[in-house]
Parts: structure tokens; C-alpha cells; sequence
């Protein structure tokens, strides 16, 4: 069991101020590499930030899509692995930047410290949704299906190790039922073969299935949070349903290799939280289902309390993974 105040210990919330700029950075073209394909939440949140960053980094911002292993794992590789000159950052998941580390343990191709926190950029909920043909309306009627049916509904997800994956896995532990876990390389495939009646029954991070459900192309059961969102209004909690254990946020944050001069990450971070702060912008993820970040009073973060959140997560997830003695080869 890890613990939880030795892995956070020495991380200081440092209070909000305006940060010392790197006068000279960027002179270039600033790469956010995505570790999934496009169409898929992490892409979406990237691709709203490009415009403000941009704007106001005075240089282009551009999301290189990197998809690959488990849960984004080459993404974020390349990003730990990238000389640490502030031209490549990562657009950072729940899945590569916690889940998979209790995960893959020693497997895992770098380390929490290969990469440093510089804003926490949208949490969303994830949806549980089913092929129209399914005869179930509700995660109740998909659970007695599912008991009546042990092993023979498959639920995809966007990779091994996602969120989309766990909240899988929390369902089937917490409704006492055998579902078979299909994975795929990112959402937009997931998707496609959800409504093509291929895969019975999804979890997605809500930005990237939310145009589906709205046009009733899919049919959504439960949201995983713990209130319902304003996004969905008239779709029910996992716990309205009967499984409050069922409770999974998927989070997007920008991180950078852990060597990047801190002037260069406070610049980041700055202009991060003041596109975040720019009405227009957080319109365009709150209309995808997203959650402001958080970490601070005003809502926001800063590089200290988004590495703390994320060694805060480490523990949560690999405490998961082990009560539920999941593996992956």
C-alpha cells in the first residue's frame, strides 16, 4: 500500500502570484503532443487551447497526436524523454499520468519526477452509454442484462489503463457482473463501432461522446460523478442508479520534462490560467461537459498544486488497481 503522506510530503502549495517570465521563451513553435488519436477528449481539450495560447504566447502552438501503448503511454514518453527546452509539453491524462503507474509498476517506460506539472487545464465526467439496439434503458436494466448474459456484452474503452477502462472495472466489481473489456485506440473508433452495433456498451470521457448522445445516436445510462451535469441535465448519477461506488472524473493537464527551467513553466502556467480565466474559452470545454479545475480558491492551479493533485492520484488509482487485483499483460 503506498503512502499517501510520504508521497505527497515536501510538496508546499505555493500561493497564486504572477510569475517571472522567461524573457526569451517562445522563439518557436511550442509542441503539445496528445497520446491518443484525434476526435478524443484529450485531443478536444488540446485543440481549445490552441487559440488563446497562441495568442498569447506570441508563438503557433500545435497538438502533435502521438497515440500508442496503454493509455497514451507513448505520448507521454516522448514528452518525459524530450529535451527540456519548453518547445515539447504534454496535454496529460488521468490514465498516463496516474492510472497506468499502479498499473505497470516497473513496466512503465519513465517515471512520476520524469515530468513536471505546469497547469491542470478541465476535469470531465465519464458517460456510460449503450448501442441504441440494446433493449435497456437505465444502468439498472444494463446490469440485470448483464447477469442474465455473464461474458457475453462487450464494453469498450479508449485503450488499457484509461479511465474509460477503470470506470469499466469499477462498474463490473461494484454490480457483481462479467463484462468483456474490448480496448481501442482512442475514443473515435471506440465510438464508431459502438454505434454501428458492434460493442454493445461504452464509457467515454463525456466531451468526446456528448455529441452522440445529444443527437441520439447513442443512448446514455449514468454520468460517474458525484452530481449530475448541466451538460446532461436529465441523465442520472452512477449513484442515483444504485452504484455510488461508481465514481470516476477524468482529468487534462499540461505538463512539461521535469528538467524545463521553472521561468518557462510559471510563463506556461500563467498564460494557461488566463486563457482559462477568458469567458469564451472556458464556454467552449464547459459545452463539452468540463469542470473547472479546482486546485486553488479562484478555481484554477498552479504548477506546485497540479503536481500535488497528480501524486494524489497516483495513490488513489494504484490503490484501485490493487483492491481489485487488476493486471494487464
Amino acid at each position: 500500500m503506498i503512502d499517501r503522506r510520504a508521497l505527497l510530503g515536501g510538496l508546499a502549495l505555493a500561493p497564486l502570484a504572477r510569475p517571472a517570465f522567461a524573457q526569451s521563451w517562445p522563439t518557436r513553435p511550442v509542441r503539445l503532443v496528445v497520446g491518443f488519436p484525434p476526435g478524443g477528449t484529450t485531443d478536444l481539450a488540446a485543440r481549445v487551447m490552441l487559440e488563446p495560447l497562441t495568442r498569447r504566447l506570441g508563438q503557433p502552438v500545435v497538438v502533435e497526436n502521438r497515440p500508442g501503448g496503454s493509455g497514451g503511454n507513448v505520448g507521454a514518453d516522448v514528452v518525459a524523454k524530450a529535451e527540456p527546452d519548453g518547445y515539447t509539453m504534454l496535454m496529460q491524462t488521468v490514465s498516463s499520468g496516474a492510472i497506468n503507474f499502479g498499473l505497470y509498476g516497473d513496466r512503465m517506460p519513465h517515471k512520476p519526477d520524469d515530468l513536471a506539472g505546469v497547469a491542470l487545464v478541465v476535469k470531465v465526467p465519464n458517460a456510460i452509454f449503450v448501442n441504441n439496439d440494446l433493449p435497456v434503458r437505465t444502468l439498472r436494466e444494463l446490469v440485470d442484462l448483464a447477469k442474465r448474459q455473464p461474458g457475453k456484452l462487450n464494453i469498450g474503452s479508449s485503450g488499457v489503463g484509461t479511465s474509460l477502462h477503470m470506470t469499466g472495472e469499477l462498474l463490473k466489481q461494484a454490480a457483481g457482473i462479467d463484462l468483456t473489456h474490448v480496448p481501442f485506440r482512442g475514443a473515435g473508433p471506440m465510438l464508431q463501432e459502438i454505434i454501428a452495433g458492434r460493442i454493445e456498451v461504452g464509457v467515454d470521457n463525456l466531451p468526446s461522446v456528448i455529441g452522440h448522445l445529444r443527437d441520439g445516436r447513442l443512448r446514455p445510462l449514468a454520468v460517474t460523478t458525484a452530481m449530475r451535469t448541466p451538460s446532461l441535465p436529465d441523465v442520472p448519477t452512477t449513484a442515483e442508479a444504485g452504484f455510488p461506488a461508481v465514481e470516476a472524473t477524468a482529468w487534462f493537464g499540461i505538463v512539461a520534462p521535469a528538467r524545463t527551467p521553472r521561468p518557462i513553466i510559471d510563463r506556461m502556467a500563467h498564460e494557461t490560467n488566463a486563457a482559462l480565466a477568458d469567458p469564451a474559452v472556458w464556454q467552449k470545454l464547459a459545452d463539452l461537459g468540463g469542470m473547472k479545475p479546482d486546485l486553488t480558491p479562484d478555481g484554477l492551479s498552479t504548477p506546485q498544486t497540479f503536481d500535488a493533485f497528480i501524486r494524489s492520484e497516483i495513490v488513489k488509482w494504484a490503490e484501485v488497481v490493487h483492491k481489485g487485483h487488476i493486471t494487464v499483460d
